[in-house]
């Protein structure tokens, strides 16, 4: 059970290329819904296996010490994949806006934040956002986050209603999907001060470092 977490965020890597090449092969958006829905759930439960099953510190693979940036890839990569499938078969107006808001506007959030891409609270740069002003970087990193999910949304609904399943079905679903973005409102809140009691923690263990090794 402790690999599950792992096989999990590697299927998502899987079905976001087979949704790319679905995209270029001009397959249907019941086929793409479908792809993105499974890989989504993968990304649902994947950091609940892994806390759950977590590896014993003297037993973890090496291979882990870039789970996170493994999982922060695969979710790009899917996003990504989810875009061009709306940039090619279903509204190109609206993948090219979602398009420059993940371009532009992401990397140059998480560059100011963490001083590199793909950031983390736990191994951002010393002289990022999150080290000078912690409360203004949290609140831009939130922001950031709550936009993502409205532009996954609004790509998300494009790709439900270009399905051919009957309308009452797709209604459903959408208001379901509606149901999740309520919940990750919460959720992502809850996930905030949860970051902020981690970078507190590790602000903690650098000032214990750093008196180590002047005292050596």
């Amino acid at each position: 059970m402790r690999y599950l977490a792992d096989i999990l965020t590697f299927s998502r890597f899987i079905l976001s290329i087979a949704l790319i090449v679905w995209s270029f092969l001009r397959g249907s958006a019941d086929g793409a819904f479908i792809i993105f829905l499974t890989a989504q759930i993968t990304d649902i439960f994947d950091g609940t296996c892994a806390r759950k099953w977590p590896f014993p510190k003297d037993k973890t693979p090496k291979y882990r010490k870039y789970a996170a940036q493994f999982d922060m890839v695969s979710d790009v990569l899917l996003a990504g994949a989810q875009v061009l499938f709306c940039l090619l078969n279903v509204n190109w107006i609206a993948a090219l806006v979602v398009i420059i808001f993940y371009v532009l506007i992401c990397p140059v959030v998480e560059l100011i934040v963490y001083g590199k891409f793909f950031g983390h609270p736990d191994n951002c740069t010393a002289h990022s956002l999150a080290k000078i002003n912690f409360p203004l970087a949290k609140v831009i990193i939130m922001v950031r986050r709550y936009t993502y999910t409205i532009c996954l949304g609004v790509i998300n609904a494009f790709l439900l209603f270009a399905t051919s399943w009957a309308l009452p079905v797709k209604i459903g679903l959408f208001i379901f999907g509606c149901s999740i973005f309520v919940f990750c409102y919460f959720f992502l809140a809850a996930r905030r001060e949860h970051i902020s009691r981690d970078a507190v923690e590790i602000e903690k263990d650098l000032a214990k470092k750093a008196k180590s090794q002047k005292k050596k």
